[in-house]
């Protein structure tokens, strides 16, 4: 029998010799140099496949006993000596590495089938432990001083029943450390991505096990591949065996993913498909129609989340300064307008979207959170949060306004900085969140008030509105053609529902496909959502246009003209630099919409009547009768700001020796410089409030 085998071994000890000299000299030779500092040999899967049919049987052989396969090389690479030890020192130890495996399988697709075999799975790391020893080969010495070696696994600590050494009866052995071999170890959760996900369904996540040279070298929120043996351990629960085994991966190697939109496939078909709907000269309203048909109107929100779909471009700067290009819009409206179905449209066409509400949501649940608990063996785990996740794509956050005070905070430098910086127990990392933020919230008393500054309706602080490229208010005032046309829409959609329905139960006479497909016109999008996460893809991955001089004179012009209303000092600030950034992003998108490598005047104008539109409905001061960005910005607007000056001012001016006014003279001097009495009332009501001044006496106000 052992005749049969012998030459089998000899066989596959040459062939991997044969194929590492032929293809992997370099790397042995830079290994043999850079040893012990370098000790991994990686070997690309696609190479072993390319040599000849020795190289498929062994390629093949890799996947389905993996274990043998990474053994055979180190012995090939150990008896043909491939790397030479120095003298005085042990033969190098070196690991065998596999990359780029043809197939990936789906964390939720793993079964016991795949036991014991390699795999190759992606998706987003969700928590790291840190990088602790782990013992390899444990030395035990017994009283006697013979030493006894055991290997060890993963998971419990073996121990030897009783010292190895003929006639030693010794049973009480002691570790010693000193002796023992240890390796690095961390261990890694990674979890399912989210645009492989259908609606609702919940992540599933698979725990990695990493040691030596691969530890370290990732954080929460990367995209991975990570190629490894599956391997099952037993389920302990109070010292009894279960029958149920929990699974981990045994980590060969990992590759960061970092290029964008890889995994969404664009096949040659898809591409022609691309470039003649970019050429259509209707691709602008064919691109809003397709974004939540159902809903009727709202053309120009629609065409704001279509630019931040597409999205501006990130730049780098020589000085490591980096420039956002993703565009966050904020859509504040009256509740039942559609804004949560929007933005859960809006995850299903990203290629890599996450929605959250804002209610259920902590800054943890958003950001990043250290925890403890058993997956790292009681120690704090970093774990990362909903726009770490959406890393490259786009988070929707539902209902804002909701959100607990400490959490919105945690919003401000993901969106302007694109990185969360994470310091609880004794964890310091920064993470990126490269996410463009579509975020809805309701007024603050449930409905807009026209006449009410928007500052007061939204409960949010100023510093994170300004940080919207565009806020758009969506208010349900009753116009009697359009509610004609919102009903008839809706219930024409409701229709041809219950008409399928109905239909593909008991088919009705004279309704055929050719009917239905006729009815559903007005509900079905001119793109299908497929192609267009592919179109979006597929521009992001291809398409940086450049700013010509014509489009870039014309945004000029816009921000100076509104600049130069504020050119008196006494009139509003009307727009900030911020402003201007966020038209140069959005022009970017309207030409990546058309496949465009330049930006023409026709972008430019398309987003400066985009942007124009929001600034009417949140910075107009219907009072001065311009643009008024501090409404936004600060949260007060220019005239109140001098209202709260002069108050002041009449106080100071009115009071006695003790610093005391009157309340009503001050009230009636200002009024007769023409100020409504109920707005000084109110604004020297939220100086008591505030703490600003204090009413020592029923009608007597005196500045702190």
């Amino acid at each position: 029998m052992a005749l049969d085998t012998e030459p089998e071994i000899i066989d596959r000890d040459a062939d991997w010799s044969r194929f590492l000299k032929n293809r992997y000299k370099k790397q042995l030779h830079e290994l043999n140099r850079e040893y012990p500092y370098k000790r991994s040999l990686f070997i690309d899967y696609r190479e072993l496949e390319s040599f000849g049919r020795t190289g498929i049987r062994m390629a093949d052989d890799l996947l389905e006993k993996p274990g043998t396969v990474i053994d055979d090389v180190k012995n090939s690479i150990r008896n043909h000596q491939l790397i030479k030890a120095r003298e005085g020192e042990r033969p190098a130890e070196i690991n065998i590495r596999f990359i780029n495996l043809p197939r990936k399988i789906g964390i939720r697709h793993i079964r016991s089938d795949h036991i014991n075999k390699f795999v190759s799975v992606e998706g987003i790391l969700r928590k790291t432990t840190e990088v602790r020893p782990r013992i390899v080969q444990a030395v035990f010495r017994c009283p006697g001083g013979h030493l006894t070696a055991r290997e060890q696994g993963y998971g419990k600590f073996r121990e030897p029943e009783g010292c190895a050494t003929d006639g030693c009866t010794f049973k009480k052995l002691e570790l010693v450390p000193k002796r023992s071999r240890f390796i690095d170890s961390q261990k890694l959760r990674i979890q399912e991505s989210p645009e492989g996900l259908r609606g609702g369904e919940q992540p599933q996540t698979l725990d990695v096990d990493a040691t030596d040279d691969l530890t370290g070298r990732v954080t929460p929120g990367d995209r991975v591949v990570i190629n490894g043996i599956l391997r099952s351990i037993q389920r302990v629960s109070h010292g009894d065996k279960s029958t149920i085994f929990d699974i981990y991966l045994e980590c060969n190697s990992i590759e960061i993913a970092e290029k964008e939109y890889e995994e969404v496939e664009i096949e040659e078909k898809d591409e022609e498909e691309i470039i003649r709907l970019s050429r259509d000269p209707n691709i602008y309203r064919k691109i809003t129609h397709s974004i939540a048909p159902t809903i009727y109107g709202n053309e120009d929100v629609k065409e704001a989340i279509a630019l931040q779909l597409f999205g501006g471009i990130t730049k780098e700067m020589p000085d490591g300064s980096h420039l956002r290009g993703d565009i966050h819009v904020l859509l504040i409206g009256d509740p039942g307008i559609a804004k949560s179905q929007l933005l859960r449209y809006v995850v299903k066409l990203s290629p890599r979207a996450i929605y959250t509400s804002g209610q259920s949501s902590t800054s943890a649940g958003l950001t990043a959170t250290a925890v403890k608990d058993e997956f790292g063996d009681g120690r704090w785990t970093l774990e990362a949060g909903a726009l770490v996740l959406a890393d490259m794509g786009i988070a929707a956050v539902d209902e804002m306004d909701k959100m607990h005070k400490e959490d919105r905070s945690a919003l401000h430098e993901a969106m302007e900085q694109q990185s969360i910086s994470v310091a609880k127990a004794g964890i310091t990392a920064t993470l990126k969140s490269r996410c463009a933020l579509l975020g809805a919230a309701n007024p603050k008393y449930g409905r807009f008030d026209d006449y009410a500054p928007i500052g007061d309706q939204i409960n949010m602080p100023a510093s994170l509105l300004s940080r919207f490229d565009l806020i758009f208010v969506m208010s349900d005032k009753p116009d009697h053609k359009r509610d004609a046309a919102i009903a008839e829409h809706i219930l024409k959609a409701h229709n041809i529902g219950e008409t399928i329905a109905q239909h593909s139960r008991q088919p009705i006479p004279g309704v055929d496909d050719e009917y239905i497909a006729e009815q559903l016109k007005p509900v079905t999008p001119d793109i299908e959502p497929m192609i267009f996460r592919k179109y979006v893809a597929y521009a992001k991955r291809t398409c940086f246009p450049r700013l010509t001089d014509d489009a870039r004179n014309s945004l000029i012009d816009y921000y100076m003209k509104l600049r130069d209303l504020a050119s008196e000092s006494s009139k509003p600030v009307p727009v900030t630099a911020r402003q201007l950034e966020a038209l140069v992003r959005l022009a970017e998108a309207s030409a990546r919409i058309r496949l465009s490598n330049t930006i023409e005047p026709v972008d430019a104008e398309r987003v400066v009547k985009i942007v124009d539109t929001c600034l009417r409905q949140v910075a107009y001061d219907a009072k001065s009768g311009s643009f008024d960005i501090d409404r936004v910005v600060t949260g007060f607007s220019k005239g109140k700001r001098d209202l709260i000056r002069m108050i002041k001012l009449a106080i100071r001016e009115l009071a006695d020796d003790n610093g005391r006014a009157q309340i009503e003279d001050v009230i009636t001097r200002l009024v007769q410089e023409g100020h409504s009495r109920d707005e000084i009332r109110l604004q020297i009501d939220m100086f008591l409030r505030q703490g600003e001044a204090m009413e020592p006496k029923q009608g007597i106000i005196k500045l702190i």
